[in-house]
């Protein structure tokens, strides 16, 4: 069931309106449960619901471990700090649509149809496109993002951009990098890959990072190098068509909504673990309030005007479940 309430103004039943109530409200279940399933924007970020105006983001550094205590001898004192932190307010969205009365006096089908589909058409789609606008920004570099008047942070919790050359560790150890500049190949896979299950936490721990997703937006050239990569058993390349240990190994996510905000002539790619995510928060979606469509009849006009609110956001929190390639400038993965 698409995540969205209905309420309904006095009066609008017993109005013209009220026959077609229950129809545009059946209509826009329907689309919205249609978007629901094709949403990429829920295969790549980690949904929370809050029911505060805000939620804080955090973590915890890793333990020493055991240590050799001898016979008889006391035990240890092992402990945990707090890691960088990141707090996401949820922000409001709203829009609108109406219904004159002689539309419904008329029975212009078409009308009555097309305004309540592109009305959930444009929620969804404002959130597809909310969520490709961070990455894209990400992708190029920027510490923040504008979309639909709003402002967005585009930094995590350690005070970079989401892809950085020099992520710092809250405790100890090496700066880390996950931005490479790397055209995407079946030898930049395998070495990204192992950058990724390379990763170390805030105490220079070795992490459980195993990237199983391809992002990437809708370019031709780029799909056909993914799939060349991953979509065989057997490696081309080799003269006795040797194993392909990539084959079978990957989900692929392919974005187009991600062209518009990438620069242009570019063909960036991302690799993310979505468990990684999931668990710890990379990439994060933060519902606060879902959609409501309330009903009214407008007193002077005799319309029937349908409003939408709903509050949400969208941010980064840990950038180890995700690394960003093809980015003129940047590191080389080699």
């Amino acid at each position: 069931m698409a995540n969205i309430t209905f309420s309904e103004g006095s009066g609008v039943n017993d109005s013209i309106f009220g026959s077609s109530q229950t129809a545009l409200r059946m209509l826009i279940e329907k689309r919205g449960e249609q978007f629901e399933r094709e949403s990429i924007v829920n295969r790549v970020f980690k949904k929370d619901s809050t029911s505060h105006w805000a939620e804080k983001y955090t973590s915890l550094t890793a333990m020493e471990g055991f240590r050799v205590a001898g016979e008889n001898g006391a035990y240890p004192t092992d402990g945990q700090e707090e890691g960088f932190s990141k707090v996401l307010e949820a922000v409001t969205w709203k829009d609108s649509f109406s219904l004159s009365r002689e539309i419904v006096e008329d029975a212009k089908t078409i009308d009555l149809r097309r305004k309540p589909m592109g009305f959930v058409t444009a929620y969804y789609r404002t959130r597809e496109k909310l969520g490709a606008a961070l990455l894209g920004g990400a992708i190029k570099g920027d510490a923040s993002a504008s979309y639909a008047g709003g402002a967005f942070d585009l930094k995590t919790s350690d005070g970079q951009t989401l892809f950085h050359a020099a992520h710092p560790a809250k405790v100890k150890g090496d700066a880390q990098c996950n931005l490479f500049s790397d055209a995407f190949s079946a030898d930049a896979l395998g070495m990204l890959e192992v950058k990724m299950q390379n990763t170390r936490g805030d105490n220079d721990e070795i992490l459980d990072v195993a990237p199983d997703t391809i992002l990437i937006p809708n370019i031709h050239s780029l799909k056909k190098a993914v799939f060349a990569a991953i979509g065989a058993d057997k490696d081309p390349e080799t003269a006795n068509n040797g194993f392909n240990y990539q084959f079978g190994r990957w989900n692929v996510i392919v974005w187009p909504y991600l062209n518009q905000f990438i620069t242009a002539g570019t063909s960036p790619w991302l690799l993310l673990d979505s468990r990684y995510n999931e668990e710890y928060g990379s990439l994060i979606w933060l519902d606060r309030v879902p959609l409501d469509v309330r009903s009214t009849v407008d007193e002077n006009t005799d319309a029937n005007v349908w409003r939408g609110y709903a509050r949400f956001t969208a941010g980064f929190h840990d950038w180890r479940g995700v690394a960003c390639a093809g980015v003129a400038g940047a590191t080389d993965l080699s």
